[in-house]
């Protein structure tokens, strides 16, 4: 049995030593309030911490409050709820997973910190799920093991869907900037001020934080980047399976997508009700079920306050925060994404052919060249994911090297025999448990992922680069090769079984999807939702695209 020992108080974290010889829960003391956790392996574990005012009643759809300081000790040992969103019913998918009890009330986030930490990196995690659904607390998610390897993790929940990004006229004649929607993003901005303000007592490094994202949240890390209102609250991001569609401007109609104000009117239309009042009194639930069935479409609003341009204008122009950044997406990320298929495929490789000149013009050798009609499924998969994320990947760390900011990309094709006999060979996310060390905490649809050596060398590899390139803004790894910056070369790491460096990403991909999006955006045409037999005609070359 260990003796009683007391331990000085400081301004990180007190702990104390109990009878028994086990730690009690640590507590912090930070500017918001005082907070006890729980410890875990050596970790300092905070979890369900409120970050904003509950965005309920009359603050839905009002930018978030700032949590006023509270007296007393919160206990921070459970995760707080998730944020509103549709509950499926459709058959399960591999993505298939339960948030726990939803509510408004979800501004909260979660700190994995190492006990004693000190002037640490933060790493900040922001979920994905088409901005529709997720929470930050999902098991895969667990900061445990890269906050292991030195630095403190935080991930966090924001506003989905309808509550978090409804644009509307009245809603707007209500801001001061009069504007509306983006409310998830604001909420993501507020959670970045939480951790300047806080986050040196828990023992991290304010000016040293790296924010990163899957899926929409690569989108959300994108738009952070892009808006002026968090500059200067990150040093570093990463992006993983981001994508660049074009957004709904607040008031006009602007590339065949309805103002962002519209489509909310619309919406109200769509549910009956009146007016903002009306719609503010509704039931959350009945809220989210609505817009879903009315097909409210999620997206951010560029305002030309918090999001001044489209995000393909903002990197094109190098107006994005000129911070370290790493990119990269999955070699079969439309595997385990059939929404994004063609509703109906070519019937043979003459029909695929024709339809491919038809729909690409000019263009349709160079296309063809890629995406040959050898193996239309093939080539079908490749052309949705190249247009989709390869494109945007690739994008954002070229305009990032233009800023002569280090800049990594990487592609993921690693594969295991549960998922490649499910048919989702490296899929949409497939990298996410290798990053958080969290094989062993996936979904129940998830296929089932072998417990060996092999695996978990992967693992510590890829936990090692994500967790270097927070603390330093360079990738490495022990026992694995060295990361190259793209430069001039196009180099990436590619991971299978194994890392490897490799050069020339893609050979003549990013010329052709860059040259498609120019050709659309010039022409007033939407981008990048569709993609070879289902692509809408190409416009003919304009002196800006050559």
């Amino acid at each position: 049995m260990i003796s009683i020992r007391h331990l000085a108080a400081s301004a990180v974290a007190a702990v104390y030593l109990s009878f028994s010889g086990a730690a009690s829960p640590p507590i912090v003391k930070a500017p918001v309030g005082t907070l006890q956790g729980q410890s875990e392996d050596g970790l300092n574990v905070f979890k369900g911490i409120p970050y904003a005012v509950p965005p309920v009643g009359q603050l839905r759809w009002k930018p978030p409050v700032e949590m006023p300081r509270w007296n007393g000790v919160k206990h921070a040992m459970q995760y707080g709820n998730a944020c509103m969103q549709p509950v499926s019913k459709g058959p399960p998918t591999m993505y298939t997973a339960d948030p726990g009890p939803l509510s408004e009330d979800c501004l909260v986030l979660n700190v994995w910190a190492p006990a004693g930490a000190k002037n640490l990196p933060v790493f900040f995690y922001i979920h994905g799920g088409n901005l529709i659904g997720g929470s930050g607390h999902y098991p895969v998610f667990s900061g445990s093991k890269m906050a292991a390897r030195g630095i403190i993790v935080v991930t966090i929940n924001y506003r989905l869907g309808v509550l978090g990004y409804l644009a509307h006229p009245e809603l707007s004649a209500e801001s001061p900037f009069g504007i509306s929607g983006n409310y998830g993003l604001l909420d993501q901005i507020e959670a970045l001020k939480w951790v300047k303000r806080n986050i040196a007592s828990f023992g991290g490094d304010a000016s040293n934080v790296t924010i990163a994202g899957q899926s929409a949240g690569a989108l959300s890390v994108e738009f952070l980047m892009a808006s002026p209102m968090a500059r200067g609250l990150f040093a570093k991001a990463i992006a993983e399976s981001g994508y660049m569609f074009t957004a709904p401007e607040l008031k006009q109609t602007k590339f065949g997508t309805p103002s962002a104000e519209q489509l909310g009117v619309n919406l109200t239309t769509a549910l009956h009700v009146p007016d903002i009042k009306a719609l503010r009194a509704m039931d959350a639930r009945q809220l989210v079920d609505g817009s879903i069935a009315a097909g409210y479409p999620t997206a951010g609003t560029i305002d030309g306050h918090i999001l001044l341009r489209q995000l393909v204008d903002t990197f094109a122009k190098g107006e994005q925060a000129p911070v370290p950044l790493m990119a990269g997406l999955t070699s079969g990320e439309v595997r385990s994404l059939p929404i994004l298929l063609p509703p109906k495929p070519a019937a043979s490789a003459a029909e695929y052919e024709s339809t491919i000149r038809d729909r690409y013009q000019d263009l349709a050798d160079d296309f063809l060249r890629l995406y040959p009609s050898s193996n239309m499924q093939e080539s079908t998969l490749a052309a949705i994911r190249d247009a989709v994320f390869s494109w945007p990947m690739e994008k954002m760390v070229k305009s990032q090297t233009a800023l002569g900011q280090p800049a990594y990309l990487y592609y993921w094709d690693h594969g295991y025999p549960a998922a490649d006999a499910a048919g989702v060979h490296a899929s949409h996310s497939a990298e996410i448990p290798y990053m958080f060390g969290t094989l062993d905490h996936l979904g129940p649809y998830w296929p089932k992922m072998p417990n060996s050596p092999q695996e978990w060398a992967l693992s510590d590899a890829v936990i090692g680069y994500w967790t270097s390139f927070a603390r330093s803004g360079k990738p490495q790894a022990a026992k694995a090769p060295d990361w190259p910056a793209y430069g001039s070369t196009a180099a990436y790491m590619e991971f299978q079984d194994v890392p490897k460096a490799a050069t020339h990403f893609m050979p003549g991909m990013y010329r052709l999807m860059d040259e498609v999006v120019c050709r659309r955006h010039a022409n007033g045409q939407p981008w990048l939702w569709t993609a070879g037999i289902s692509a809408p005609k190409l416009p003919p070359m304009t002196a800006e695209c050559r």
